[in-house]
């Protein structure tokens, strides 16, 4: 009876499985598909294109230089004395930085005050004689040979005092040159003589140097390809002059800060440099802090003028085709998708100013491009502006204001 039963219950649960699977495919075949639901035009985001007016700029490399310079030389020879500035400090014009032994000066100031007392001591006498001359001369008491000597005697001693009275004077002077002065305000450089050195009159090599280094010049190159575009734009109104705010510049040190100070350009250089086909632009810095030092490297911005009707689109709605020229995508009056080849000139911020290709009031697709292709018909959304977008790296808005860089797409 036991083995009956065992050998029944497999047998039950085979019988138990087949009606559950018929009974699952009763259930799948009582399911019905259901209708999708219409499928309607893409959406995209896009901008509606307008003119603006925007201060364009151009980023040129440049190197400092001093204001003045002033490299100092003795004017009489002699032993230095002593040295009376500390090197690199700030020194004061008429400040004392050398004194050469004055004592053998001294002396010929001397002996040429000296023979001028002798001079002047013998003048009065010979004048009176000339004078008692000329008078006797009138009365036929003395010849006209001894008047003549009487009155060259006289002329030749007024000459002695008169070359007395410059010795002494050039000899007052190499005196005072004994004391090396600073000639202009500055901060001086290392000195290339010591005490007790012999320095040469007018010798070749330089005491020490002073430079004025507030303010401080720029030197600027600009490229003649840059200044014919330049020119270019100008006569052709794409830009108009800003005014005295053009000759306004900035500066961009070596490690990517802004320099506070904003320099005023002077002159541009008249003469093209033959070997590199460049012009120099020289700009006027002020230097209170002396951070700027002669031969720093730094980028300048100067500003070309203002384009009073520039238009500027988001870099990310601008794509390239396989040439590698740029191109977007707008929408049309019939709400399809068209290509427009562009004509760009450089980056302001995080937008391309476009020269060519599109006009105000064309709606540019800005996200949403990868779904669309040019004919379809698309329904087209304002694009907001997310976090952090049209900004440049520094954190301000790149708007009409921004500073643009050189360089067409």
């Amino acid at each position: 009876m036991q083995l009956k039963e065992r050998g029944c219950r497999p047998l039950i649960s085979i019988m138990v499985l087949a009606v559950l699977g018929n009974l699952f495919v009763l259930m799948g075949c009582d399911r019905r598909p259901q209708s999708a639901p219409p499928a309607g035009p893409p959406e995209v985001a896009v901008i509606t294109v307008v003119e603006e007016p925007v201060v364009l700029t151009t980023e040129l490399p440049g190197r400092t230089a001093a204001f003045r310079i002033a490299e100092i030389r003795p004017q009489v020879s002699g032993l230095i004395q002593e040295r009376l500035f500390t090197e690199g400090t700030d020194v004061k014009a008429g400040a004392i930085l050398y004194r050469i032994d004055p004592a053998p000066f001294k002396a010929a100031l001397d002996n040429a005050e000296a023979a001028l007392g002798k001079a002047e001591a013998n003048l009065p006498s010979i004048r009176l004689r000339a004078q008692r001359y000329k008078g006797l001369l009138a009365e036929k008491a003395v010849s006209q040979q001894e008047f003549d000597d009487a009155d060259a005697a006289l002329k030749q001693a007024d000459a002695e005092v008169r070359f007395a009275r410059a010795a002494v004077e050039t000899a007052r002077i190499n005196l005072n040159y004994t004391k090396v002065t600073a000639p202009i305000s500055g901060r001086s450089g290392r000195s290339n003589v010591t005490d007790g050195a012999l320095v040469g009159a007018y010798q070749a090599m330089a005491m020490t140097t002073i430079q004025q280094l507030d303010p401080i010049y720029v030197d600027v190159t600009q490229s003649t390809l840059e200044l014919l575009r330049l020119r270019r734009h100008l006569d052709e109104g794409r830009l108009n002059p800003n005014g005295r705010e053009q000759r306004h510049v900035k500066l961009i040190l070596e490690d990517g800060s802004l320099y506070p100070e904003e320099g005023l350009l002077q002159f541009r250089d008249v003469t093209v440099d033959p070997t590199t086909g460049s012009v120099v632009l020289r700009v006027v810095v002020p230097n209170p802090d002396g951070l700027l030092l002669p031969g720093m490297f730094v980028r300048a911005q100067l500003q070309e003028g203002v384009s009073e009707r520039a238009i500027l689109v988001p870099q990310q709605a601008v794509s390239r085709d396989s040439k590698g020229n740029p191109q977007v995508l707008i929408v049309d009056g019939e709400g399809k998708v068209a290509l427009r080849a562009l004509t760009i000139d450089r980056a302001i911020g995080a937008k391309w100013l476009v020269l060519d290709g599109i006009r105000a009031g064309d709606r540019v697709i800005v996200e949403g491009m990868q779904k669309v292709r040019p004919g379809t018909p698309v329904k087209a959304v304002p694009f907001t502006v997310g976090a952090g977008e049209g900004k440049n790296p520094s954190g301000e808005a790149a708007g009409p204001a921004a500073a643009g860089k050189e360089g067409g797409a």
